[in-house]
């Protein structure tokens, strides 16, 4: 290839690489993306972290724990316990000291917990006793919360509402318009309880929407600067014996049903399903007697009177190994001798040759058979 011809194929490659990456640049433009990651750490279990951020970030003492822990970490005179988690998992004692804390001038944030459509009044039921309510509940329709320049937002969809006592001393509550209340402040002694129909609107999700954070710092204000703040987020654990009957029954129920159907089949029955196998009854003479049928129904009769005469053979040489070496007369005279047969018999006996019939073949064995027994 002449030097020309060379260097047009690469100027014509180079030009091809130089259309190619400018049309890459035209074309294509470098953008930014904001990919929201899963949590990770303590906000992937803590439904309460961005609170406990935000009121860190607000110069705030905060504890975040997942027990409520009384005993080994009390609150404060003038401290805030927010629980997020159903109250009726608490016990007497419990509620007990947290009505000292708050008589006390500590401040409680609780929420009330779910109930079916059909169980009418159980909701408020373990807090009718400790604050100033009826254990009856109802379910809400949503309330629009308008912000200005905002979307609007829907708050409280399917809350429960409760009624206070005619004597409750409410220093701040919200009502619905069909009646009840969604949100109160009970004055206790020198402290105060904020009861939520919904406690999610202080979790991580809820917080960044438009409104919430404003309404936290409004919920949290008694106390706010005046000591620490106690953040809940899975209250006391029931008994084990009402947690597995509450959510171990779709475990164990099939465990019991496996365990019946193994007793079921460990269990005595009565009467066999399947006939009795019978017990091995045949012995080696009986396999012997049967080959020896085989052979005789099908007219191997040499066959059966060569096994003998070998058969007497082996024991002659057993017993007499002399007369076993020696041959002809001398063999003969030397067997009858021994057993009291006489020499002729002795000959036809261990005659070699095959039977030429069934009678021949009878005699020889008859004839074998009594010089074996003589040996």
């Amino acid at each position: 290839m002449k030097r020309s011809q060379t260097v047009l194929l690469w100027s014509l490659a180079l030009l091809f690489v130089a259309l190619l990456t400018t049309w890459f640049l035209v074309t294509y433009k470098q953008v930014e993306r904001s990919v929201d990651l899963p949590p990770r750490g303590e906000a992937s279990f803590n439904p309460l972290y961005a609170l406990k951020l935000s009121l860190r970030d607000s110069g705030q003492k905060v504890v975040s724990r997942q027990r409520l822990q009384l005993d080994a970490m009390p609150p404060g005179p003038r401290d805030t316990v927010v629980m997020y988690g159903d109250p009726r998992t608490l016990g007497h004692d419990d509620l007990q000291e947290l009505e000292r804390f708050v008589r006390g001038g500590g401040h409680l944030v609780v929420g009330l917990p779910e109930f079916s459509e059909s169980g009418k009044a159980t909701g408020a039921t373990p807090l009718s006793g400790f604050l100033p309510i009826k254990p009856s509940v109802s379910r809400s329709p949503c309330l629009v919360r308008k912000v200005q320049g905002k979307p609007d937002r829907r708050v409280f969809c399917g809350a429960p509402r409760f009624t206070p006592e005619a004597n409750a001393d409410i220093a701040a509550g919200l009502q619905h318009p069909q009646g009840g209340y969604l949100f109160a402040r009970f004055q206790l002694g020198e402290g105060s309880v904020d009861l939520l129909s919904d406690m999610d609107l202080l979790t991580n999700d809820a917080l960044v929407e438009t409104g919430n954070a404003a309404f936290a710092r409004q919920l949290l204000a008694p106390n706010w600067g005046a000591g620490r703040f106690h953040l809940v987020y899975s209250v006391d654990m029931p008994p084990l014996w009402r947690w597995l009957l509450e959510h171990g029954w779709r475990a164990l129920l099939p465990a019991f049903l496996c365990l019946l159907l193994w007793l079921w089949m460990r269990a005595q029955r009565f009467g066999p399903l399947l006939p009795a196998p019978q017990a091995p009854r045949r012995s080696l003479l009986e396999h012997l007697e049967a080959s020896g049928e085989h052979l005789l129904r099908y007219g191997q009769l040499g066959a059966l009177h060569r096994a003998l005469l070998a058969a007497v053979q082996e024991r002659l040489r057993r017993r007499d190994p002399l007369a076993a070496a020696l041959d002809g007369e001398a063999q003969a005279g030397l067997i009858a001798q021994r057993t009291g047969l006489t020499p002729t018999e002795v000959r036809a006996a261990l005659d070699t040759r095959p039977p030429r019939d069934p009678l021949d073949f009878r005699h020889r064995i008859a004839r074998l058979t009594e010089l074996r027994k003589r040996l």
